[in-house]
Formats: C-alpha cells, structure tokens, sequence
C-alpha cells in the first residue's frame, strides 16, 4: 500500500485523468461539505483515507483497502471524512464498461446471478486485487509498457472483481438481458430527459419491463423512486447551472420545475440553503 500510495501521489492530476485509458486518480486534501456528484459506472479502489456517500436512504462507508462498484450512473452526496494535507485521500478508479464484462463473461462459466442487485457495493480488497492495482499504477511510470501491458492487467482487476464478493454487480453489467441493463436504460434515458415530465409507465416501457417490475427493480438498485432519481439529477442540473448565473427562476424553469417556490423549498432541502444564497456563495464578485 505504501507503494501504491506514492505512485497515485505522484501521478494525481487536477481532472483525475491518467495516461491510461479509463483509469483515473484522485487526491483530496480537505474534508468539507457533503458536496453532489454523479458516479459514473467505476471500480473505485481506496489506498489512503476514508469516504462517506449517501445515495437515496443508503449510506456507504469505504476506507483504504476497500472499492467500492457503481453499476450504473447515479447521482450520489458524499465528502471524505478525517482528511489533512499531511493526510490527503487517495484513490484509484476504473471505468467499468459493458462490453469488457461481456467479453470476459462470453470466455468463462460463470453463474448468472437471480434477482437484482443494488447500484452500488463496497467490499474489502483481496490481496490478489491490491496487487493488481499497483501492478497497474506502476505502469503510470513505464508509458511504453503500459501500451501493451496495462489492457492485460485491467482484465485481471475485472476478473478479480466478478469472481468476488461483489460480482454480481459486474456481471450483470455485461448482461445484456439482465434486470440491471433494462434499468440502465431507463436511467440513461431519465438523465438524458430529466427536465421533462414523465409517466413510470412509459418509462417502464423503455426499460422493457412492466411497470411494478420496474419499479421494484429501479428502487433496488437505485435506492429511489424514478420520480426521486430524476429530482436529484434537476437539482445537481441547478446547482451547476448556479455557477455561471444569478437567475435563479430561469435556472428553476430550464431544469424542468413549474413552481419556482416548490424549486427553492427542494433545493434547500437537499444543499442545505436557498439557492440565491448557495448561488451567491459559490460566485465570484461581479466586476
């Protein structure tokens, strides 16, 4: 780990990107505020510090020598919690893509999993899986090597991934007609859509499922209703867009609210203060 540590030190860039593909790490250095994000389908392997995220009524805690998977693309709060400059959080992420999963699901027997599993999982690390990691995070020093060897070794941590305790998870990504790729197409097309009004049924529709299937699959993966998941992706919408405006009902209006009072009371309630204010905070002075 100590290795490992240094290397992702070494290598942390502003963007977390990485002259690997699809491999990306990050540095964090203050606590601060619950803050909204997306998750992005991704293996997230802790090396130093610890992370708290919230998605719907769930709470997830992860730490050095745990990962944590996202199946699918959600809209998650969550901050790092007990972090110093001296003591930064450091990671390392994979993206996951479907068709690798596949590919590895097509070479080998392995068992398809009923039911359906939550959106996100956190597990601790085998030693087989750390030593992957570093093995992959070394690589960041060697670009000519890494051209032919880093491919090899990220199958190894997918393969390492579907065989363990989370596997389930990673499986049915690269299933094409498991429940979590029907509910991956609902979601794609809620984040694609979120300003408009939407009937479950419909969506159900998309997702190829009947509608109390649907429901009953979206609420265990996401650990929300569809018409809660697209509220959360409005009001991150809103927040970014309060970046670069004042305009709060115009803001209100472009991500899909009618009422721009029952807009201010939601996003209150989920950022902790009015936008106006958060809006005002997190500008720079005009000049």
């Amino acid at each position: 780990m100590e290795e490992l540590r240094a290397l992702l030190t070494k290598h942390a860039r502003p963007d977390l990107t990485t002259s690997i593909e699809d491999v990306l790490v990050s540095r964090t250095t203050t606590s601060g505020p619950p803050a909204p994000a997306m998750t992005g389908t991704i293996l997230a392997f802790v090396a130093q510090g610890r992370k708290r995220i919230a998605l719907g009524d769930r709470v997830y805690d992860y730490r050095a020598g745990q990962y944590l998977v996202a199946s699918i693309d959600m809209p998650i709060t969550g901050n790092y919690v007990g972090i110093s400059p001296q003591e930064p959080a450091l990671g390392i992420g994979l993206v996951l893509r479907p068709e690798n999963v596949a590919e590895l699901l097509l070479r080998q027997d392995l068992p398809k999993t009923p039911g359906t599993p939550e959106g996100l999982a956190v597990s601790d690390a085998t030693p087989e899986l750390i030593d992957a990691v570093t093995r992959l995070a070394r690589l960041l020093d060697h670009p000519r090597d890494a051209r032919a060897l880093a491919p090899l070794i990220k199958q190894e941590i997918l393969w390492r991934v579907m065989t363990g305790e989370q596997g389930a998870v990673v499986r049915q990504l690269g299933t094409r007609d498991s429940s979590l790729s029907h509910i991956a197409k609902a979601v794609r097309w809620i984040r694609e859509n979120y300003a408009e009004s939407f009937k479950v049924g419909n969506v159900a529709r998309i997702a190829g499922m009947s509608e109390s299937a649907f429901y009953r699959n979206f609420q265990a993966v996401t650990a929300m209703s569809p018409i809660q998941f697209q509220k959360q992706i409005r009001l991150q919408e809103a927040r970014l867009l309060l970046t670069t405006t004042r305009d709060v009902t115009g803001v209100s209006h472009r991500v899909g609210y009618d009422s721009p009072s029952q807009f201010s009371r939601e996003y209150r309630r989920q950022f902790g203060a009015p936008p106006s204010r958060d809006a005002a905070l997190r500008l720079e002075p005009a000049l």
